[in-house]
């Protein structure tokens, strides 16, 4: 089976060049805003379509999930949260 580079696939909204980017994506529910920074993704240059490797959204996701666990705990309803992944 052939590893393909997905870098090198057109973007499947517009047809553009992909690029490998860190992205930030906010997320807002019930008042509370999240962001989470640093993520590894591609983008498409022309259209700004996201694209994550395979279970990369699901993480996103889950990791999003878990600061508004957070916020509620914390009772941080009027306020946002911050998290931001680094490149070891």
């Amino acid at each position: 089976m052939r590893k393909i580079d997905a870098s090198k696939e057109p973007c499947s909204e517009c047809g553009g060049r992909l690029e490998r980017k860190h992205i930030t994506q906010e997320f807002e529910r019930e008042g509370v805003k999240v962001n989470l920074s640093g993520i590894a993704a591609l983008v498409c240059a022309d259209c700004g379509e996201i694209y994550f490797q395979p279970g990369g959204a699901d993480k996103v996701a889950a990791a999003a999930n878990s600061l508004f666990s957070l916020a509620v705990t914390e009772k941080q309803h009027k306020c946002s949260l911050t998290a931001q992944i680094c490149q070891a």
